[in-house]
């Protein structure tokens, strides 16, 4: 049996990588429900350790059943444990909570039931719980625009923060939202795997960013591919009116990839194809870490582009870039900077 011991966060030099020898270790194991088991399989594949599903399911109530099954409970104390979970939909924040509640139960050796099944009572194995989200639902929810309003996304990220040693995002919307939580956050990006796929794939001569705010992972991705990137114009004419305009951008005759953190509803995509074949690009095509494709975005958007690459960060028609490397370098990070060791 193994206990874990946190040591004071120590500060990385900017041109560290992540110690892979953090990430080699046998027998550790990767847990998800019923919303992430895909990226918690490609974490696991990545990581080269378990995976293996909680019990979840639904009363007639609605409510949510969450369980460690009895064969699961010995690898979740005898290593540190990843759990795999988005907060989206609002579901996916509940069923988040009684998760890493049961796995916290469990590392703590509390075991008491009423049907009197098993020890009762184990060993305290110490901190030893990541949290990784591959989407932070209400991440737009980022800032207070009128008097009185929830900054969703803090509230959301300290109560999540309150049940687990460390947590890991990938291309989250706005990261300053949570780097006063009182665990690290490990944030780190699609857009390796992103520009990997789109040069396997597609093979574009210019990277656009939908606006000025994204340009650093256009830039991540077209550094990567070795192309031109830029960004469009955006001018908010009304509180509900946002216009965007291609500014001095090169395009006649190439392949352009749009590329950004999500994709919605497609409205900003698809104006952007626009303007981009306006100025002579030959083929556009829409690619992003997060695919939430609402209110018929895809089929608005194949009316635009020539295609739409999204990883599978949610459940989505579009999922063809994995996720698990992302999230497997937070992971990592994270080792390092909590520092556990061996007693």
């Amino acid at each position: 049996m193994y206990g874990w011991i946190r040591k004071p966060a120590i500060t990385r030099k900017e041109d560290e990588g992540p110690s892979l020898a953090l990430t080699t270790r046998e027998n550790m194991v990767v847990v998800s429900g019923s919303n992430a088991r895909l990226l918690a399989t490609q974490l696991a594949d990545s990581l080269g350790w378990e995976h293996h599903s909680l019990e979840t399911r639904r009363f007639p109530d609605s409510e949510g059943y969450i369980r460690i099954p009895s064969e699961v409970i010995d690898a979740v104390r005898k290593e540190p444990v990843v759990l795999v979970s988005n907060t989206f939909p609002d579901a996916g924040i509940v069923e988040t909570l009684l998760m890493l509640e049961a796995i916290n139960d469990v590392r703590r050796g509390n075991l008491e039931n009423l049907r009197d099944i098993g020890p009762q009572q184990l060993e305290d194995v110490g901190p030893g719980t990541l949290l990784a989200v591959p989407y932070f639902g209400y991440s737009r929810q980022d800032k207070r625009f009128k008097p009185g309003e929830a900054i969703s996304a803090r509230a959301i990220g300290h109560l999540l923060a309150s049940r687990c040693d460390g947590i890991i995002v990938f291309d989250l919307h706005a990261p300053k939202v949570l780097e006063d939580l009182p665990v690290p956050v490990a944030f780190t990006s699609a857009m390796p795997e992103l520009a990997k796929h789109l040069q396997e794939t597609v093979n574009p001569d210019f990277i656009l960013s939908p606006d000025k705010g994204a340009i650093e992972r256009a830039s991540a991705v077209a550094t990567a591919i070795d192309c031109e990137f830029s960004y469009l114009e955006k001018t908010r004419i009304d509180a509900h009116t946002i216009v965007h305009q291609a500014k001095d951008l090169n395009v006649d005759g190439k392949v352009v990839a749009i590329v950004d953190d999500m994709i919605a509803t497609g409205g900003t995509i698809c104006r952007a194809a626009e303007a981009l074949r306006s100025q002579g690009a030959v083929a556009v095509h829409a690619a992003c870490s997060h695919g939430l494709f609402t209110g018929g975005a895809i089929a608005r958007l194949i009316r635009y582009v020539d295609g739409v690459h999204a990883t599978g960060s949610l459940a989505n028609p579009r999922d063809v870039i994995s996720g698990g490397p992302a999230l497997a370098r937070g992971v990592d990070e994270l080792f390092t900077t909590l520092k556990w060791d061996k007693k």
